[in-house]
């Protein structure tokens, strides 16, 4: 069991104009192409729990998860654009990205220009520190 303290933290931050549900189906697509980003999966520090029973809870992550909210999809495009900048991995999801099968997802994003793709979110994993810097005009998501 590793118990060292951990640097990195897990950020999402998701649009408040969109709907609870579609902010929640967003955020899961995100955080699990999140981790598919990641071949070295040990930064990510997932670990199984066991409870006095000897049950297993497998595959928890160590680090935060923080899921915060913007205001509208223009400020999670420059987020997104900062991210880009740092080289930060990073998974991001649009409007394009919901309705019909994923093949017409993937042709909707393809003949979109990314002026006009509206953010419902973007979701990355860095150092805590360096993160609150690029986050702190955002709240938290209630």
């Amino acid at each position: 069991m590793n118990y060292e303290p951990t640097s990195h933290q897990f950020v999402c931050v998701i649009s408040k104009k969109i709907e609870t549900g579609r902010a929640l189906n967003a955020l899961v697509h995100m955080t699990a192409g999140l981790v598919a980003l990641y071949e070295d999966k040990a930064p990510l520090r997932f670990q199984d729990y066991a409870d006095a029973d000897g049950g297993a809870h497998p595959s928890i992550s160590d680090n935060g998860f923080i899921v915060l909210k913007a205001d509208n999809s223009n400020k999670i495009r420059t987020l997104r654009n900062a991210l880009l900048e740092k080289g930060i991995p990073f998974t991001d999801f649009t409007s394009t990205m919901v309705e019909g099968t994923y093949a017409e997802q993937h042709d909707r994003t393809k003949a979109t220009p990314e002026a006009e793709l509206e953010y419902f979110g973007v979701c990355f994993f860095m150092n805590a520190v360096e993160s609150r810097e690029l986050t702190k005009k955002f709240s938290l998501y209630t």
